[in-house]
């Protein structure tokens, strides 16, 4: 309310700087009121616990850059100085993204001897031999047919699913999907339907329904049925229901598209994924996807399943077509990361199986005991993100700004990622966390939820 006032007077005395609110010579606005609204009234109050610079290798601990703002935020200035601080916000949670051990020597070496890049997409003569010796890596390791790489993580959700589905095609989708699979639904064509997050009931329910009225104004049967789910849901911690999505599967007859982007490496005794950890046959999945960005600690992302649905992304995906091949190096830490996890490296045998140990160990840990101490928490136990609800925005900045005091770096999360009364913060744990820096961790949080009074958990 005081932010709408604020603005009905700033309209009036400097209206100079409210011109991107108004039409101007018949121009219309391109930021809506109410966005603009939440950045100059809201998150600029808050923006200093957002984007906090850092520098040298996001490990279990991190170097902070300070900084620091004389005009409320708007402008920031570094300090020159630095802090290293317990880094409980980075999805690195096998601890490969780092710079020193087998994967950094391995990238290092790559460097040196093919360089960086090959300035070209993969299908106008852009395709190296070390890519597909990646794609089949990746296939073994997930027991499937076939696998193809993508350059970028995003682009593997948004400019696969086009390929799948067009019109007279049906995708339902889970209502808290990513971004990437929603912009990859829209741009498909098909007709889209939402389901109730990880409700297998509600996703029946569409499922009978959308089946029974056939496609908008014919009515004729849908030429095929997509069900798209994540894995592992980052800003809720939880996994999916796919031992109950597959047996939806097979009794009515539609396929599935698993993005795994958070629990490839992250879950299952291995780190195969929500398939090992449900002991879920892979091949009941016609489309597992998964991104290099967080347990591999590369970027890009990869596609598996069948050849023939392979072969065809191959020749015809976008993201083959116009962006550039993955890089050397790139390919050289997403091979040697697998290489670990599989505990194919002779030189550092169980280095990998007991990297994922200690990550189901440390998730487990850090999930029970935040419980106990009486937070209301999210999610699934095992799962490497945390979520912990702070509800009141006013908290996300005093949460933050206290624990950063204690020398702790974590990820608050706002509108427009989660509903404006949905506040919440979400430690991302990691093999690289000893068990000592998880109760120093614990024990400052607890202290912080004393003081905002965050512990909601009923007892």
């Amino acid at each position: 309310m005081f932010a709408h006032i604020r603005d009905r007077f700033g309209k009036i005395f400097y209206p100079e700087e409210y011109t991107s609110l108004k039409e101007v010579d018949g121009y219309a606005p391109l930021i809506t009121d109410f966005e603009s609204l939440w950045n100059r009234r809201l998150y600029t109050r808050i923006s200093d616990a957002f984007n906090r610079p850092i520098t040298g290798v996001a490990g279990g601990s991190v170097a902070l850059l300070e900084r620091e703002s004389k005009d409320y935020n708007r402008t920031f200035r570094l300090t020159g100085g630095k802090k290293t601080v317990l880094n409980l916000a980075s999805y690195n949670y096998l601890g490969f993204a780092q710079s020193e051990g087998y994967c950094a020597d391995t990238v290092e070496d790559s460097l040196r001897t093919n360089g960086i890049g090959m300035s070209m997409p993969r299908n106008q003569g852009g395709q190296t031999k070390k890519q597909i010796e990646v794609e089949k890596m990746v296939a073994r390791y997930l027991g499937v047919d076939d696998a193809v790489v993508v350059s970028m993580g995003y682009a593997t959700n948004s400019t696969v699913i086009p390929l799948l589905t067009s019109k007279g095609t049906l995708i339902i989708s889970d209502e808290l999907n990513h971004s990437s699979l929603v912009s990859g639904a829209r741009m498909s064509g098909a007709t889209i339907a939402v389901f109730k997050h990880g409700d297998t009931k509600d996703l029946e329910a569409v499922l009978r329904r959308r089946i029974s009225q056939g496609q908008p104004r014919t009515h004729r049967p849908w030429r095929n049925i997509l069900v798209v789910v994540e894995g592992l849901y980052s800003m809720e911690g939880e996994f999916c229901d796919l031992v109950e999505i597959v047996r939806l599967k097979k009794q009515y007859k539609f396929n599935i598209y698993l993005d795994e982007a958070h629990s490839i490496g992250a879950i299952g005794k291995t780190g195969r994924g929500v398939c090992e950890y449900f002991g879920v046959d892979f091949k009941d999945v016609d489309i597992l996807m998964g991104t290099f960005t967080k347990s591999f600690g590369a970027v890009g992302g990869y596609i598996a399943g069948r050849k023939d649905i392979i072969e065809h992304m191959r020749l015809s995906c976008y993201s083959n077509m116009y962006t550039e091949c993955m890089p050397y190096p790139v390919l050289a830490q997403v091979e040697s990361s697998l290489q670990l996890m599989m505990d194919e490296v002779p030189d550092w045998v169980g280095d990998g199986p007991a990297r994922i140990r200690q990550l189901a160990e440390n998730s487990e840990y850090f999930f029970h005991r935040l419980i106990e101490l009486g937070f209301l928490v999210l999610g699934s136990p095992g799962s490497p993100v945390v979520p912990l609800l702070l509800f009141n925005p006013g908290k996300i900045p005093a949460f933050s700004r206290m624990i950063l005091e204690r020398n702790i770096a974590v990820v608050v999360v706002s509108y427009p990622a989660t509903p404006i009364i949905a506040a919440r913060v979400r430690f991302c744990i990691s093999a690289s966390h000893s068990r000592e820096d998880l109760d120093y961790a614990l024990e400052q949080i607890d202290e912080v939820g004393d003081l905002l009074n965050l512990k909601l958990a009923k007892k």
